[in-house]
């Protein structure tokens, strides 16, 4: 006879029932609603709408600085946390709580402070643009407000991974002859690989829909600095609706075919670390 096991939670029905109820009121009832109104829109005219030269620009500067940020973040997230996680050092607590930062911190405030700080007259500024160097309103920017927010999506994603790292391997191939660079390319990265992966889309998709730290520092100049949420807002305040949806719909099929990917990496991450 199989003991019947204690939940302190209601019945399967009764959850079920509750998580899907929310699911399908935040998520799936909007998103069904956005795609009614594709549907009633002529194919001829959204792709007319979704695949004008503004818009194509928008893409290229969306899709393209968020996947030169995710890569930046991919080398510079793992040395930060493999700084965090295998050496001891003062302060090193609130290195950890900083990299938290990007989410606690508006990202309006970030943008704007990012834009003070690497304009012309900016504490960075004035030093970097006489060398050629703009971070501010060019897509130089978009990058380093991408860069900021998808930061603790690499290093977090990464720590866990670093703390389950047998360091005996590592002595093992130490021992055997093997320098730190053969050490780390054929020992820890094959091992951290999976994760990072994982991290890195993440830090794309969380940069493929950002908007508010972007607004101040790009200058959002059409053809140049304007990424697609922001052109999906401006034709929103011109009540050109049928193009702020085309805009919209490619951007939600790109975000389901990602999501389906992450999904995919994180399974295998787990089957990789098993």
């Amino acid at each position: 006879m199989s003991e019947k096991r204690f939940n302190v939670l209601p019945g399967f029905g009764l959850t079920m029932g509750y998580t899907l109820f929310y699911l399908g009121l935040l998520v799936l009832i909007p998103i069904g609603g956005l795609f009614l109104r594709t549907l009633q829109m002529p194919w001829t005219d959204l792709w007319e709408l979704a695949t004008d030269e503004r818009a194509l620009a928008a893409y290229r500067l969306s899709f393209g600085a968020a996947l030169a940020a995710a890569l930046i973040n991919a080398v510079f997230g793992t040395i930060l946390a493999w700084v965090l996680v295998r050496y001891e050092f003062p302060g090193r607590r609130i290195v950890d709580a900083m990299v938290d930062f990007p989410f606690a911190c508006p990202t309006a405030v970030a943008g704007l402070t990012l834009a003070n700080i690497f304009a012309a007259n900016g504490w960075l500024g004035q030093f970097l643009v006489p060398l050629g160097i703009k971070g501010a309103f060019t897509p130089l920017g978009v990058v380093i407000a991408l860069t900021f927010v998808g930061l603790p999506f690499v290093v977090r994603t990464l720590q866990p991974v670093l703390e389950n790292l047998e360091r005996d391997v590592e002595e093992a191939a130490a021992t055997l002859g093997a320098g730190r660079g053969r050490t780390f390319v054929s020992v820890v990265a094959p091992a951290l690989l999976p994760a990072l992966t994982t991290g890195v889309a993440l830090a794309f998709a969380r940069g493929l829909g950002e908007y508010g730290s972007i607004v101040f520092i790009s200058g959002n100049i059409p053809y140049e600095t304007e990424i697609a949420p922001f052109l999906i807002v401006t034709k929103l305040e011109e009540y050109d609706y049928a193009g702020a949806i085309a805009l919209s719909v490619v951007l939600l099929v790109f975000s389901f075919f990602l999501l389906a990917a992450i999904n995919r990496l994180e399974r295998w991450t787990h089957r990789f670390n098993a």
